[in-house]
């Protein structure tokens, strides 16, 4: 059975119809729930909540941002609320954007590489029961400080939310998992070629790490759901700044991004942005249909290397959407 997880939308996000979700996929057998964090509700605070309120489920954080909280607090508050939900947590990291780490948290957005890697050796450290100062942190100069609690685990799943050659190398070196977004499914062994480099330098087998992509599943149908697919990656190549452009284009989607951008551009025709987007392209990199046809393909897709496909819940959806979304792609 292909483990499946679900993760909620940040933008718009209705708190108590995310917890029922949580509730749901932990009756179905869902893997794990993740929760995002934006500029909206915070991450930890959200997961204690949901952890409260649910059983088996693993619980993620999809994503805690390396700069906004210090290396130290970000391992204590993973500490924590692995102790709340019982062993359930996996901590989820990434670097963000300069424009939110600078524009709103103030913080330096520098050596995101060296930040995520300090972050991962302060956690693992401290959980470990080592002073902070011999995590072999690179950053700063640390002092003997240990963690003044007892860790319900003194191992927790770090995965990381990559999408260049050197940190995804690093993800193969000291991570446990990799967080791809908009990386075609089939060529998704491109990144698994980076992991192994990686691993070989640190002696590990790269099939420990685990390839848990953010996957979007639109089952309403062929016409429209290949629509809404377009919409989003439309918004993302001519909306979200040039690094979603700038991967496309290097998986040979040059074309297809020049010409959203180019449309997307003026405000009068960009609603018809999408209309530039290939249906190659939506299928490379979403899954789109009729409903029976996108459980299909989500189970196909596990020979892509998707050991842990998260899905995206459907953002601004009433609670029976959700509630059938999540009942018709359960794992089972």
């Amino acid at each position: 059975m292909q483990k499946r997880g679900l993760i909620a939308f940040w933008k718009d996000y209705d708190r108590e119809l995310y917890v029922k979700a949580a509730q749901l996929a932990d009756e179905l057998g869902y893997h794990s729930f993740w929760v995002p964090e934006g500029w909206g509700y915070e991450i930890f605070q959200l997961l204690t909540e949901v952890a409260l309120k649910t059983e088996n489920i693993q619980l993620g954080t999809g994503i805690v941002n390396v700069f906004s909280r210090s290396p130290a607090l970000i391992a204590m508050s993973a500490a924590t609320l692995d102790e709340i939900s019982d062993g359930r947590l996996i901590l989820g990291i990434g670097t963000s954007s300069p424009n939110v780490i600078q524009g709103l948290h103030g913080q330096t957005y520098s050596k995101p590489l060296t930040q995520t890697r300090d972050v991962i050796r302060m956690t693992r450290a401290l959980l470990a029961g080592k002073g902070a100062h011999e995590a072999g942190a690179k950053l700063h100069d640390y002092r003997p400080f240990k963690l003044e609690m007892d860790p319900t685990r003194r191992e927790i799943p770090i995965y990381v939310a990559s999408l260049k050659q050197k940190s995804i190398e690093s993800i193969g070196e000291c991570a446990d998992g990799w967080i791809p977004t908009f990386w075609p499914f089939a060529r998704l062994h491109e990144g698994h070629e980076w992991i192994a480099n990686g691993a070989a330098k640190a002696g590990r087998d790269p099939s420990e790490v685990t390839t848990a992509p953010y996957v979007s599943v639109i089952p309403t149908g062929t016409a429209d759901g290949k629509k809404r697919a377009a919409e989003i990656i439309a918004f993302y190549i001519g909306g979200m700044g040039e690094f979603y452009r700038n991967l496309l284009t290097g998986f040979g989607y040059g074309d297809v991004c020049a010409r959203v951008v180019e449309v997307y551009k003026d405000k009068s025709t960009r609603r018809d942005a999408w209309k530039q987007v290939s249906e190659e392209m939506i299928d490379a990199l979403m899954i789109a249909g009729d409903p029976e046809y996108c459980v299909e393909e989500l189970q196909k897709k596990a020979a892509d290397g998707l050991d842990l496909p998260i899905i995206n819940l459907p953002p601004k959806t009433p609670w029976p959407i959700i509630e059938m979304f999540i009942r018709g792609l359960a794992p089972s």
